[in-house]
């Protein structure tokens, strides 16, 4: 009879874990699946790639969630976990080389918004920063995280981390002072 009541207690007390466990997992895709939506997009540039690559991180946030200890701490938490999937990507994939690079490739034919061209301007610009500007500039901007989380996410300084996103800026400034952005018909 005791063993019975010890059973009981030990399933009651895992299902009690259990369901703890599922409202936080929950909390937290609704919390801030479109972030990390929104941050995996701008990585991959492709929508299924990116809700493949958000599942994958929160898959991995389930299996791990017992580890995250502070809740403030979430967002940086699936940031380097979708940061870290979308590196894995690149393990396990070869590609061929092609003769032309993407940001090369412009089309003249398509009209569109002059926000639109400033948009695409901005981030060609920013898509030849080398990556160690790159990288923390769109943690700053897209996902909207401070320099200390950033500098936690990348395992750097928060020194580095801000100069870092000085020189992005300053870059930046200096694009736009020796090419601004021609409006009307975009020539690349």
């Amino acid at each position: 009879m005791i063993k019975k009541i010890r059973n009981n207690l030990t399933t009651a007390k895992v299902s009690s874990s259990m369901s703890t466990k599922q409202v936080r997992y929950e909390a937290l895709v609704k919390a801030l699946h479109t972030d990390l939506f929104r941050y995996a997009y701008w990585l991959t540039h492709d929508k299924q790639v990116a809700e493949d690559l958000v599942q994958e991180t929160f898959l991995r946030a389930w299996r791990a969630l017992d580890s995250l200890k502070d809740e403030k701490a979430a967002k940086s938490w699936l940031i380097t976990i979708l940061r870290r999937e979308n590196a894995r990507r690149f393990e396990r994939k070869r590609f061929d080389m092609g003769e032309y690079e993407e940001a090369s490739i412009t089309d003249h034919l398509s009209t569109s918004t002059e926000q639109e061209i400033e948009n695409h301007w901005l981030r060609e610009r920013i898509a030849k920063m080398p990556e160690e500007y790159r990288e923390p500039l769109v943690l700053q901007v897209i996902g909207g995280f401070s320099g200390e989380d950033i500098a936690e996410m990348l395992g750097l300084n928060k020194n580095t981390v801000m100069t870092r996103l000085f020189r992005a800026r300053n870059q930046l400034k200096d694009a736009l002072d020796k090419e601004p952005v021609k409006r009307g018909n975009y020539s690349g």
